[in-house]
């Protein structure tokens, strides 16, 4: 059995716990948030378990022997170098860091620590991701033409994640809070992307997020990279992540629909084979008992950390 302690409850947090608290191997042991009505509450909705309103000790409960660092980005650093510190397994939200700097101290960290790292990229463990990735290795759109992403946001912060960072420029915006799930996912399927150039648009308020970005670069090959976004724009929230090729289109709409075509046909949605059996949990369960698994490690976030930060240059 796996015991699980979590830092940080509010909607992030949150959204793992049931997992969590639903699988045979793991147990949820304990509970961390600065809010101590809610870190109580949340104890006592597991059951009883120990809550606490300082990470440290959490890190320190004997109990513990994974952590799940579910804090605001600028928080992320800290708390994962303690984890690391006491060689506890570790699972961070994305990004890693606030930045660069701080993300390739994690990484290294992380390396000499010879613990479980993890990243939840969620995306990697959706249908329309896999499959995505399973047909540009089967060569469907041919040779790879342009990579297209495309994040319109009617509000930002959207209506239902209302808090004091992630409308803010520090470290909260959509390049990075929806842009890194992408970022991550282009040089997972096509490699690293290079040479980025980057056009961000600002409101007067120099403490709030972009309200806007137009921004290429390219693979090592040379193939293009267009990521462009604009928020408090009218119409519909819409997230558009494409590659054009010489055969074929392939896209993925709104985190979850794929559509496809060859060239000179109309892009059709594609049927999905979900596998309940690969889910972020599972992985991390295998990796924690050593054996092979598909967690998305600190490396992983470093790397998509650096094209992040060339995003956000102001």
């Amino acid at each position: 059995m796996i015991h699980i302690g979590i830092i940080g409850l509010g909607a992030i947090g949150q959204r793992l716990i049931k997992q969590f608290s639903n699988h045979s191997e793991i147990k949820v042991t304990a509970v961390c948030d600065q809010l101590e009505s809610l870190a109580t509450d949340t104890a006592e909705a597991l059951g009883g378990i120990v809550a606490y309103t300082d990470y440290k000790e959490l890190i320190d409960d004997e109990n513990v022997d994974l952590v799940y660092v579910a804090v605001p980005p600028k928080l992320h650093h800290q708390i994962v170098m303690d984890v690391l510190k006491a060689k506890k397994h570790v699972l961070c939200e994305k990004p890693l860091a606030n930045s660069l700097e701080e993300a390739e101290e994690m990484f290294q960290a992380a390396k000499e620590a010879n613990v479980v790292h993890a990243m939840n990229f969620p995306m990697n463990y959706e249908p329309a991701a896999i499959q995505f990735a399973n047909m540009v290795e089967q060569n469907y759109v041919g040779k790879l033409r342009r990579i297209h992403l495309t994040m319109y946001f009617p509000n930002w912060p959207r209506l239902w994640q209302k808090n004091n960072w992630v409308g803010g420029r520090e470290q909260g915006g959509f390049v990075l809070e929806v842009g890194v799930h992408f970022i991550q996912q282009i040089i997972k399927v096509f490699g690293d992307i290079k040479n980025i150039q980057t056009r961000l648009e600002l409101p007067a308020d120099p403490t709030k997020c972009e309200t806007g970005i137009i921004a290429t670069g390219e693979l090592s090959d040379g193939t293009p990279v267009l990521i462009e976004g604009l928020s408090e724009a009218a119409g519909n929230e819409y997230i558009g992540y494409t590659a054009y090729g010489t055969e074929g289109v392939l896209s993925i709409e709104n985190w979850g629909l794929l559509r496809a075509g060859k060239t000179g046909e109309e892009l059709k949605e594609i049927p999905l084979e979900n596998s309940s059996q690969y889910t972020l949990i599972n992985e991390l369960v295998k990796a924690v008992q050593g054996k092979q698994s598909g967690i998305y490690d600190f490396e992983v976030g470093y790397r998509a950390q650096q094209v992040l930060e060339q995003l956000r240059k102001i």
